[in-house]
């Protein structure tokens, strides 16, 4: 069984999030699906996905003006959270730590976290990748996760830019991620893989070792793109 989250970013409408829900009711898998959805578009049952966010505040309440907190999402029927996505780390400066403050508000109010780590093209390039997902799983993960968390690797040079890493280099991050993950006492986390995943690369990507699902973007926005995705591995 496979994990397939879609993060639909700044995008959609509740009509086309009906649509997604309409259209996922009559698909046959076994594998867990997450919508990752504006927070507008929450409170929509998700039918046969459950819903996530895609951002959460650290803090639980207060003057924080525009803010949203964890246990605003949970009693708006999310049960996951994106943190720590590279978006959230390019535009808005968030750091491993501010990310790990978000994972832990996120656990304490009963949603899972999807903690996304990886390296930008400037690391990429200086030979720092492993270096910066292994420090980017041990800085953003909790201590206490109450094992509920997933995460997410983002290889943030490939994201939006239509590129795809190798199978080498996706198995090399992936068994990174798991050996560090079992270092740290909670081996078995579900660990995806997240960047310019479509209906024609989605099986062959879930199939290298330690890939346990996917984090879909573009492609989650519309059933005939998303749906292949999600039937694509049994």
């Amino acid at each position: 069984m496979k994990f397939i989250a879609g993060n639909w970013k700044m995008n959609g409408s509740r009509g086309a999030l009906k649509t997604m829900v309409d259209a996922l009711r009559d698909i046959e898998t076994d594998n867990t699906v997450v919508l990752c959805v504006p927070y507008t578009m929450l409170g929509i049952d998700g039918g046969r996905a459950s819903m996530g966010a895609q951002d959460v505040s650290p803090h639980a309440k207060g003057a924080f003006t525009g803010e949203v907190s964890a246990e605003m999402l949970q009693e708006a029927g999310a049960k996951y959270v994106i943190v720590g996505h590279s978006e959230r780390r390019q535009y808005h400066g968030e750091t491993n730590a501010i990310v790990r403050e978000k994972a832990a508000a996120a656990i304490a109010a009963g949603l899972t976290p999807i903690i996304c780590v990886g390296e930008t093209m400037d690391e990429k390039q200086a030979g720092k990748t492993m270096a910066v997902i292994e420090s980017g799983v041990r800085e953003s993960v909790p201590e206490n996760t109450n094992g509920k968390i997933v995460i997410a690797y983002e290889p943030r040079w490939a994201i939006g830019a239509g590129l795809t890493p190798t199978s080498a280099e996706i198995a090399e991050a992936h068994t990174l991620i798991a050996n560090t993950l079992h270092n740290m006492g909670i081996g078995g986390t579900p660990v995806l893989y997240g960047a310019s995943v479509k209906g024609n690369n989605a099986a062959e990507i879930m199939s290298i070792p330690n890939v346990d699902g996917v984090l879909v973007g573009g492609a989650s926005l519309k059933p005939d793109d998303f749906i292949p995705i999600i039937t694509s591995v049994k």
